[in-house]
């Protein structure tokens, strides 16, 4: 399979080291996954990942026995740990419950938020030095930068709380943009 690697030796420790940032990362997204609770999915990553280690693997024990290969694997494994969180959080996959506590009126909030298709619910609470109104909300990871931008316009010393969630079920949520959308005429 990797024949020319007998006419070109130097490309050995290429191969290894791009092979671990594929499989790595892929292995990094796959955990996350796993953790989302995505059955169909992480499964095909894990097959693939696997098939890449397996290849990599099989030529370092048959051809890499020198140190650059070896630092090639290890190099590989740090920067496909990397390569897998910045895909991680591009992807920027699941949802999140988002809690916020603010000692302005947390009405206002709830109504701005609902203005954006964002379903919130609104207590009351008692803080260390104050009344709050306490806002739970639960958006979509890709949805968080824009909720955190309208949360700091609201209020500059507004504290919020983020975290993640593994389903949902029964509320306002905004409408999934899917591809088709853009050419489906009259919708």
């Amino acid at each position: 399979m990797f024949d020319f690697l007998d006419v070109y030796p130097w490309l050995l420790p290429l191969i290894i080291f791009v092979g671990r940032i594929f499989d790595v990362s892929l292995g990094t997204l796959r955990i996350i996954f796993v953790s989302k609770g995505a059955k169909h999915l992480a499964p095909a990553i894990g097959f693939v990942e696997v098939f890449i280690w397996i290849v990599v693997i099989s030529q370092i024990l048959t051809q890499a026995n020198d140190l650059i290969s070896y630092l090639s694997y290890a190099a590989g494994y740090a920067t496909g740990n990397y390569v897998g969180i910045l895909l991680e959080n591009r992807i920027a996959y699941g949802i999140v419950l988002c809690r916020i506590y603010t000692q302005k009126s947390g009405k206002d909030l709830v109504q701005t938020l609902n203005k954006m298709n964002i379903g919130a619910t609104l207590t009351h609470g008692t803080g260390s030095t104050n009344e709050v109104d306490i806002i739970e909300t639960v958006v979509g990871r890709k949805e968080m930068k824009t909720l955190e931008r309208t949360l700091n316009s609201f209020d500059t010393n507004i504290f919020y709380v983020v975290e993640d969630v593994r389903t949902k079920q029964n509320g306002i949520f905004p409408k999934r943009r899917n591809i088709l959308t853009r050419w489906r005429q009259g919708k």
